[in-house]
This record gives C-alpha cells, structure tokens and sequence, in this order.
C-alpha cells in the first residue's frame, strides 16, 4: 500500500507541475470559453485516463525488462530533457485556436479527442512513460491522471475568474526545478547502482 501512495503522490506531483503553462491546459482555457465547464472536464479527463493508461502501459513493461540502472539513468535524462521543454514553453498554433473555438457536436468528445490528440508524444505523456518504470502501475496512472485534471482543472476555474493566465514565467522555471530534482535524484541512483 505505501508503494502505491508513493507512486500516486509523486505522479500527481510531477504531472501536476508540468501540466502548468502546457498547450492542453491552453486549449482547455480555451473550451472552457466555449463550453460548460463540467463537459470540458469530462472529455479531459476520459482523454488524460486513456492516454496515461497507455502510457503507464509502455512504462510499467519497460520496468520489467530493463535493468533497473540503466532505467534510472535513461528517466534522469529524460526528466532533464522534460526540464528544458518546459523552460522553452508551450503556445497554441493559431490553427489550434481556431480549432478549439469552433469546435461543434458534443462538448465531452470535442474537448475528448482534441485533448487525446495533443497529448499523444506530449512531455506529460512521456513523462508518465518514464514514472511507471519507476513505481507501480496502478498508482502512477492514478497520480498522473488526477494531476493533469486538477491542474487543467485550475487553468479553467483561474482563468474564468480572473481572466488571464496563470504568470506563465514562474510556473515554467519552477516546473522546470521539479524535473530537474528528479532527474537529479534518479542519476544519483543510477550513478549508485551501476557502479
């Protein structure tokens, strides 16, 4: 049971941070401007649940099979290389935009397939890929999914009351912090268990 609260609690954390400032938080700003709020959050969340089963999936296989060493080190470059795509920021296309305000049909698949879509290949994707070699499954799936749907979640709620964004620069550099602590954190231990 601690295993699966440790993996929940960092995922959450990890996908939390990096969700802030992220295109899919943009685009959810954006249908929530469209749209009613609560069909917005349904289709994020149906979307974030499949694609980070997916990767949880991909993940969770690579765990058991790879030596744990080289995985520690191959994740603390990826969180590294997740860092410096955080730093660099996110936008949406004006394509993107305009796809998301003239979205038509239901709400929930709408805002379901746009955010399925753009998380595909997304660092919060890959990022989930890389905390399931580490932790459960099961726990790592919970986490990531709740945290991108909390942190989507307060992009909506912040966004329609105060109408502007979250300080973009702030929330970049210390998303970038968090990735860099773990890749940090998970070179120390593969450094420790190569040797």
């Amino acid at each position: 049971m601690e295993g699966f609260l440790v993996a929940t609690a960092v995922s959450f954390a990890v996908i939390f941070v990096a969700e802030l400032g992220d295109k899919s938080q943009l685009m959810a700003m954006t249908f929530a401007t469209r749209f009613k709020t609560l069909p917005v959050l349904i289709g994020i969340t149906v979307a974030t649940a499949i694609v980070h089963l997916v990767s949880v999936g991909i993940g969770y296989g690579l765990g058991a099979t790879l030596p744990t060493g080289w995985i520690n080190l191959v994740a603390s470059l990826a969180f590294l290389a997740f860092g410096a795509w955080t730093l660099r920021g996110d936008r949406l296309t004006d394509d993107e935009k305009t796809k998301a305000e003239r979205s038509t049909g239901s709400a929930i698949l709408a805002v379901g397939g746009a955010f399925f879509l753009a998380e595909l290949g997304d660092k919060t994707m890959l990022a989930t890929i890389t905390l399931a070699t580490q932790y459960g499954w099961f726990g790592t799936w919970l986490g990531s999914t709740v945290g991108m749907v909390a942190a989507d979640a307060l992009a909506i709620v912040v966004g329609r009351m105060l109408g502007r964004h979250l300080p973009e620069k702030a929330i970049r550099y210390g998303a970038a912090a968090l990735f860099a602590i773990f890749g940090i954190w998970l070179l120390i231990e593969a450094i420790i268990e190569l040797r």
